[in-house]
């Protein structure tokens, strides 16, 4: 079966002296254009919001996720309709749902490195979660945790064919898997996490667990917040921003998660050792 996220080139592999003629597995990049549809049915608006690259699959999840935790919709009942032409996403949303647009309009292109460096002013930056406020009684075994990396590796296909992907991935308390995205922008993977849960009716996330293949940036944190989530462990660092927002957000903040080994950052009441 042909996959869309992976693409096959032809190499000269060298090791020492020996030149080797072969193919190899490369992940995927390309750009999306994510259109909005949207005011009154005599009066239609198509906006293009933002040209993200990122590795083909779960586009649909991608553009509502991105939509939703740049505070742009805020329910699954304002989208009426999602259609993919190619590289190109639109999405529709319903009659007089007038879209927040003002603190998210970002530079027309942005990369699969980093979603945040589009934002046309740093007042744009920080989007409030309407979860921020809602409680929660999620407590976490340390134990559970360090069995968490594995699991997240067992189930990259891509990353295991070409080694160039992000992973997001949302366990539940007992350390279930329930929903892994891959991507070529670590922001991206969470987008389509997060998507998923809001076409599905699913949030807030506030009793799931989040795992970052990499290191959390502040970004992520902002986007988990936004889906209520409380729990974020990464394999590799936070930045000092992203701790001040992990803290900020009331979430448990854990990284270099490897070895049977993590630090905690903040939120340390919810993990027991």
């Amino acid at each position: 079966m042909e996959n869309d996220s992976v693409v096959k080139v032809k190499i000269q592999k060298v090791t020492r002296e020996i030149i080797t003629e072969c193919e190899d597995e490369l992940a995927a990049e390309e750009p999306l254009e994510i259109q909005l549809i949207f005011g009154k049915n005599n009066e239609r608006i198509k906006k293009s919001v933002s040209v993200t690259m990122r590795t083909p699959a779960n586009d649909e999840e991608l553009g509502i996720g991105f939509l939703f935790t740049e505070g742009i919709i805020k329910n699954r009942d304002q989208v009426s309709g999602v259609k993919t032409d190619g590289n190109i996403l639109q999405i529709t949303l319903n009659e007089n749902v007038i879209p927040f647009l003002n603190n998210s309009e970002r530079n027309f292109y942005t990369t699969s490195s980093c979603g945040i460096c589009g934002k046309s002013s740093i007042d744009a930056v920080r989007t409030v979660s309407q979860y921020k406020n809602q409680t929660d009684n999620i407590f976490i075994k340390a134990d559970l945790l360090y069995a968490l990396p594995a699991k997240l590796r067992e189930q990259q296909s891509v990353f295991e064919s070409t080694g160039g992907l992000h992973a997001s991935a949302l366990f539940d308390p007992d350390g279930i898997l329930l929903l892994l995205r891959e991507d070529v922008g670590r922001h991206n993977a969470l987008d389509k996490i997060i998507g998923s849960a809001f076409m599905n009716n699913e949030l807030p996330l506030n009793n799931k667990i989040l795992l970052l293949s990499g290191r959390a940036s502040f970004e992520l944190i902002q986007k988990a917040s936004m889906a209520g989530i409380k729990v974020i462990a990464a394999v590799g660092a936070p930045s000092g921003l992203a701790v001040d927002m992990a803290k900020d957000s009331d979430i448990t903040l854990i990284g270099f998660l490897r070895n049977e080994r993590f630090n905690i950052y903040s939120g340390e009441q919810r993990i027991i050792m």
